[in-house]
């Protein structure tokens, strides 16, 4: 490991999780000369394990890990950790990029990648806007949903409902202004940030993860509905 930057002292800690050794030191060598703390694992549950005692702000996280793999490593740190989280995966099926983000990756990258690229995306994702609430707008109401903006906080019929920070942040931007249809260009531009490339269809991988956790019917949506050609609207909530 490779101490901060000390000119960037608030840069996360990054886990690289990969088998495949020379590509982990290379992506991790990336990391290091951006000034990040920078942790490498070679398999899943040693990753589980170092996940939990060192609490890293990012985890690169191979899908196709021998023993647990990818996936059950991501499900497994959702239930302690709401760090980023980039899905890297050699298989070019989009249901395996949909099974990754489905246990709540925020992105993915197909192999083989640009370290560049790879780099340019969690520089948006620490780059997200973080805008300022003021007191009259911290909670918003959708008939049976109500979002704490200040608290980040999502509840359902009074119960809260888990969301990783990119599910939230998708929410957020669409309640913030309920009455607009943002495309989906502008939910990347406003969640991911607009120095993010990539598939835009990533944000329809996050709405239907969304409705699914708000049991908001994809046939019927009543808070996050879709606009035919267009984009996205939140809805009256019942």
């Amino acid at each position: 490991m490779q101490a901060l930057n000390p000119d960037r002292p608030n840069l996360p800690r990054v886990m690289i999780v990969d088998d495949e050794a020379p590509l982990a030191q290379l992506v991790a060598g990336y990391f290091e000369r951006e000034g990040f703390e920078v942790a490498v694992a070679g398999d899943g549950e040693t990753a589980i394990a170092q996940m939990r005692q060192w609490d890293p702000g990012i985890l690169v996280l191979d899908l196709g890990l021998p023993g647990v793999d990818g996936v059950e490593v991501c499900r497994a740190v959702r239930t302690f950790s709401d760090c980023y989280i980039i899905m890297l995966t050699a298989r070019v099926e989009e249901v395996d990029k949909l099974i990754g983000l489905s246990v709540g990756a925020d992105d993915y990258m197909t192999k083989p990648f640009s370290p560049r690229e790879l780099m340019a995306r969690v520089r948006a994702m620490l780059r997200r806007p973080r805008r300022h609430v003021q007191a009259d707008q911290a909670v918003a109401s959708f008939g049976r949903l109500t979002l704490d903006a200040a608290a980040r906080e999502v509840s359902v019929d009074g119960r809260l409902v888990d969301l990783t920070r990119t599910e939230f942040d998708v929410l957020a931007a669409l309640a913030s202004r309920p009455r607009m249809v943002l495309t989906r260009r502008a939910l990347i531009d406003e969640v991911w940030g607009d120095g993010w490339v990539g598939d835009e269809h990533l944000v329809d991988v996050h709405v239907g993860h969304l409705r699914r956790k708000l049991g908001d019917d994809p046939t019927e949506p009543v808070f996050v509905r879709t606009v035919r050609g267009v984009g996205y609207r939140m809805g009256p909530g019942e």
